[in-house]
This record gives C-alpha cells, sequence and structure tokens, in this order.
C-alpha cells in the first residue's frame, strides 16, 4: 500500500510539474497577443520583431509538453481518470501553440503595415479586440487551473462577443476599402490579423471545452454559440 501510495504521489508530482509548463505557456501567449496588437497600433517595429522571435519559446515548451506527457504515461502506467488528465493537457498545449502562431503572424502583418498608408482607427478597434481575446484566453485557463467549469461554460458563451467584434470589423474594413482606394492592400491585412484574432478565441473556447470535458468526464452536449460570420480566407 505504502508503494501505491508513493507511486500516485510522484505521479501527482509529475503532474504539477507538466501543468506549470501549460500555465507558463499561457502566460507567454497572452503576453504575444497583447504585444503584437500593440506594436500594430504604434507601429513599434522591434515589439513586432520580438514577439516574432519569442514564439520559438512557446513552441519549445510545447515540445516539453509533449515529451513530459509521454514520458509520464510510459512510466506511471496512469488509470483511466489520470490519463485523461494527461491527454487533456496535451491538447491544451497544442491550442495554446496554435494561438501563439496566430499572435506571430499578426506581428509579421504588421510589420507589412508599416510600409503602407494608415487606414484610421482600424489598429485602435483590432487591439479592443485583441484585448477582448485576451481577456477569454484568460478565463480559459483559469478555468483549467481551478477546474471552473462554470468559469469554462462562461468562455464558451462570451465566444460570441468576438464573433460580432469580428464582424464588426470586416464591415468596418469594406467601408474603408469602398471610400478610398489606397486602403484596399491594407484593409485585406488588417481582415487576415482580425480573422487570426478571431481563431485564438477559438481555440479559448477549445481550452474550456477541453476543461469541461477534463471535470465531468463528457464533453458539452450543446453546440458551440456562434455568431452569423464572414470570411474572405484562410491565414
Amino acid at each position: 500500500m505504502n508503494t501505491e501510495r508513493h507511486i500516485a504521489s510522484a505521479f501527482d508530482r509529475d503532474l504539477e510539474g507538466i501543468q506549470a509548463l501549460v500555465v507558463k505557456m499561457g502566460g507567454l501567449v497572452e503576453a504575444a497577443l497583447a504585444d503584437a496588437a500593440t506594436a500594430l497600433e504604434t507601429r513599434d517595429e522591434a515589439m513586432a520583431e520580438r514577439v516574432r522571435a519569442q514564439d520559438g519559446a512557446i513552441d519549445a515548451l510545447e515540445v516539453q509538453v509533449n515529451d513530459e506527457c509521454l514520458r509520464l504515461i510510459a512510466t506511471r502506467a496512469p488509470a483511466a481518470t489520470d490519463l485523461r488528465v494527461v491527454l487533456t493537457v496535451m491538447k491544451i498545449a497544442a491550442s495554446l501553440e496554435r494561438c501563439g502562431d496566430y499572435a506571430k503572424n499578426l506581428a509579421k502583418r504588421s510589420l507589412v503595415l508599416n510600409q503602407m498608408h494608415v487606414v484610421e482607427g482600424a489598429t485602435a478597434s483590432i487591439r479592443r479586440m485583441a484585448r477582448q481575446v485576451g481577456l477569454l484566453l484568460k478565463d480559459a485557463l483559469d478555468s483549467f487551473i481551478h477546474r471552473d467549469v462554470e468559469l469554462a461554460a462562461s468562455v464558451r458563451q462570451q465566444d460570441r462577443d468576438v464573433d460580432h467584434m469580428y464582424t464588426a470589423l470586416f464591415r468596418e474594413f469594406l467601408t474603408h476599402m469602398m471610400e478610398d482606394p489606397r486602403n484596399i492592400t491594407a484593409c485585406m491585412h488588417l481582415h487576415f490579423i482580425a480573422k487570426n484574432i478571431e481563431r485564438v478565441g477559438d481555440h479559448a473556447t477549445t481550452i474550456a471545452e477541453q476543461v469541461i470535458f477534463l471535470a465531468t468526464g463528457q464533453m458539452p452536449s450543446e453546440p458551440r454559440p456562434k455568431a452569423d460570420s464572414v470570411n474572405m480566407g484562410k491565414d
């Protein structure tokens, strides 16, 4: 019995270490999204370059999380409930890595936009959307840390607000393009940036759904709330 308790204790310690890596990943992604949006609005090329460079740290953490999870499965042979935790952690890490990619894409496009005609007010709107999505991602991660099903369910509902913001931005960009043809190329880039941010919101919702699965053993049965959206392409 003492041996079984020792094994369980060692598993818990290992799992806590892995979850700490995921939380660290989340912090880096939140910062990357906020910094990329700020770099876009202030035309700060140095900040945009830092976001691009720091994406490697997010990627490296995902690799570390996956390696540690696989080692844990191989050495600890977790029971079904514990295995669910490990697999959920890997899925959350994958979502965070993708969010980091979207932040990096935002930074890359901001560097291109710095060489173009300024679209009045558009970058401030982008930053507001990024701030909203950043809060959504923070709530999703907090729900994971605290196993808070109610907070996770709230994230799923709030994703609809992000969809509304994205649709409003799309219409704003169309207006700018119709008013002045010089805005067309810049607005296309801004649209892809808005779409990247909207995708981060989708991944935050995916994390929240994984938390619900982790806590209850079941994925949400009702469809994910979504607002009517528009799309001009993929990025």
